[in-house]
């Protein structure tokens, strides 16, 4: 059985955050917060503006440092890491940035093998088919590799923005929004390529995500923070069990109960009833 498999089996913690604080100033954003995510599972964040989404995803990046506690990944204390330690870890994720961040400068291929030209291991033959290999995945074919971001469609940045955040295969996957700025039939598609991806490449996945389609088609767990802390983490049958305020705006207003509705039909229709 292969590592992952294994330690998907044993429910193994990829993530663990233990009584985190964060504090700026006289303003707190997280005040003595834990959470773990698991191997082989989709673990989204959501909340309302100024509850520490993405603050909390920098940390767990290690690009900001908590006030207390500790941010685990892959075992490892992210900001106890020394520098060689870090880049050790940060080539073991990816990162899918909310607008793409692509480098304008660079056409899609070479955005996709900077990553790899960077660990400088591997001869230019081989980067060149690993690099058109990640955008053959994500839809991108080898006539449109040449195109600079500039000539991209939105949908397009994301895919190789995806790409990118896939190249040096990671085994956990970073996602910022991944697909605001998408009409509906694009991030429908964006989140079905999404989810085979994860099943194919066996990703372990957090999302921060506004979308409640997204966010219910892909999530196995769902934090919400709110109040400076996490008040439900579950499923979202759990979640919306949850007598909170947010959660009721959010998960139980006429789109979120559609959304919910949605997903209950399409589990339905793979599972029955």
């Amino acid at each position: 059985m292969a590592a992952f498999d294994q330690a998907q089996a044993r429910g193994q913690t990829v993530i663990d955050i233990a009584g985190l604080s964060t504090r700026f100033g006289d303003v707190t954003v997280h005040d003595n917060l834990s959470m773990d995510v698991r191997a082989g599972e989709v673990v989204s964040l959501v909340g309302g503006s100024g509850s520490g989404k993405t603050t909390l995803l920098r940390q767990i990046l290690g690009l900001e440092r908590p006030s207390a506690g500790s941010v685990r990944v892959f075992g490892v204390d992210i900001h106890r890491a020394d520098a060689a330690t870090l880049q050790t870890l940060r080539n073991r994720w990816g990162m899918l940035f909310q607008h793409g961040a692509l480098f304008s400068a660079m056409s899609a291929f070479d955005n996709v093998a900077q990553p790899m030209r960077e660990l400088r291991a591997l001869p230019e033959d081989l980067v060149r088919d690993a690099a058109l290999l990640k955008l053959q995945m994500v839809g991108i074919a080898p006539s449109q590799a040449a195109r600079m971001p500039a000539d991209l469609s939105g949908g397009m940045v994301k895919r190789v923005a995806l790409a990118r955040a896939l190249a040096l295969e990671p085994e956990l996957l970073f996602l910022d929004e991944p697909t605001a700025g998408l009409d509906p039939a694009l991030s429908e598609a964006f989140v079905d390529l999404i989810a085979m991806l994860r099943r194919e490449m066996r990703l372990t996945v957090v999302m921060v995500t506004h979308d409640l389609d997204t966010l219910l088609a892909l999530s196995s767990r769902i934090a919400v923070l709110a109040d400076r802390r996490l008040v439900a983490f579950g499923s979202a049958e759990e979640v919306v069990r949850v007598d909170h305020p947010f959660i009721h705006d959010y998960f139980l207003g006429q789109r979120g109960l559609r959304a919910l509705q949605g997903m209950r039909d399409m589990k339905e229709h793979h599972y029955g009833k």
